[in-house]
């Protein structure tokens, strides 16, 4: 549906130049979302997608291991869309204390994982809002590249999407005096009870949220990181484990032009369309995931456990390694709370078995990786 321009423009001074800012219309969207059989479908297998994935995860053994090498391939995702050249192992070398990465962008990718993961605790205690993502737009920019660039706070300067400068822009965000304004709308739609149904309402949010463009940096890492909690917040998700990182950076051309659509000519429909067939895939790509990471690890524990004498020792550091997939020989026998003899004879007995694989080639500070694990969550 065409409903026209979904804001107005104001034309604004920045860096010298004249441009046409737009300001987008409280949400939500007037006439509301068309919901056509064909919708209603891509809406039912959105959330069928979900409570499956939400099933598979409540079934894990332990949930927060695979929350936990989840929210760092979301973390390193969501970064290189941003255009850091991080991978999940550069990232876990990094919590590793091996330095010996690139250490910016690591530090970038570092930086969203403890946003993100401020975000999940928080939502105990306050409802997802300004004040909420404030917080974590904080942590977000604490470290790395855009440190400097008012971590939690709106912006209080004209921004612009593309182009060297201003009056070369693909878009300009609202004038910073309408940000507040603007923020304080999208407050109250993410938490209006108005029986919108919970994907449509996440759909509308994002695009809202990245139209006004609150911070000077971060507004797309922050951006998917609000899908992912207001599903937590309605509890269509008992946690956060839908990101869409990779489908939007498999997409990201249709992406960019789904928003231009949506200001320009108000066919919010064709965005939700493109954004439930996003859910859908992401979800049932996530319960794989979980479904893979789970068996890799039976299966390997099979293996150890029939080593005999040696296996209870195997065992505990294979445990280690699921936890945390790179290791050196004193993380080990810190966690398993023994000795580096011991430790250091359990790991050589994965790596004789295939499991593990060391990476340095040193002969000391040795660093072991468990390969399958990893592949799997770098697969796609």
């Amino acid at each position: 549906m065409k409903r026209g321009p979904t804001g107005r423009f104001e034309v604004t001074a920045c860096q010298g130049e004249q441009v046409r800012a737009f300001v987008p219309s409280p949400m939500p969207p007037s006439p509301g979302i068309e919901m056509t059989a064909a919708r209603r479908r891509l809406l039912e297998e959105a959330e069928a997608a979900l409570a499956k994935l939400d099933g598979a995860a409540l079934h894990l053994p332990e949930i927060d291991l695979f929350l936990y090498a989840y929210v760092r391939k979301e973390a390193v995702l969501s970064s290189q869309i941003e255009g850091t050249q991080s991978t999940l192992s550069d990232l876990m070398l990094f919590e590793l204390d091996d330095l010996q990465v690139p250490i910016d962008d690591v530090k970038e990718v570092s930086s969203y994982v403890a946003a993100m993961e401020h975000g999940m605790a928080r939502l105990k205690d306050i409802p997802l809002s300004g004040r909420l993502i404030r917080e974590m737009h904080e942590k977000l920019m604490a470290k790395g590249r855009g440190s400097e660039k008012e971590p939690g706070e709106f912006r209080r300067s004209q921004n612009w999407i593309g182009g060297q400068r201003p009056s070369q822009a693909h878009y300009v965000p609202p004038p910073p005096h309408e940000v507040l304004p603007c923020m304080g709308d999208l407050d109250k739609f993410i938490n209006a009870e108005d029986g919108m149904p919970t994907l449509v309402r996440a759909a509308l949010a994002h695009v809202q949220f990245e139209s006004i463009h609150p911070f000077l940096d971060g507004n797309g890492r922050i951006g998917r990181l609000i899908i992912a909690l207001l599903l937590q917040q309605s509890g269509k998700l008992s946690r956060p484990l839908l990101y869409l990182s990779l489908y939007l950076k498999a997409n990201k051309t249709e992406y960019y032009r789904l928003l231009d659509k949506v200001r320009a000519e108000g066919d919010w429909e064709a965005w939700v369309d493109f954004f439930l067939k996003g859910v859908a895939e992401t979800a049932h790509s996530a319960s794989l995931t979980a479904r893979k990471l789970a068996d890799c690890y039976q299966e390997d524990l099979i293996k150890v456990q029939n080593l005999g004498r040696s296996g209870g020792k195997a065992t505990g550091a294979l445990g280690c390694f699921r936890k945390r997939p790179i290791l050196d020989i004193k993380g080990v026998a810190a966690a398993m709370s023994t000795n580096f003899p011991a430790a250091t004879r359990a790991v050589q007995a994965l790596v004789d078995h295939g499991i593990l694989r060391e990476t340095t080639g040193k002969p000391r500070n040795r660093v072991f990786v468990y390969k399958r694990y990893i592949d799997i969550l770098n697969e796609g």
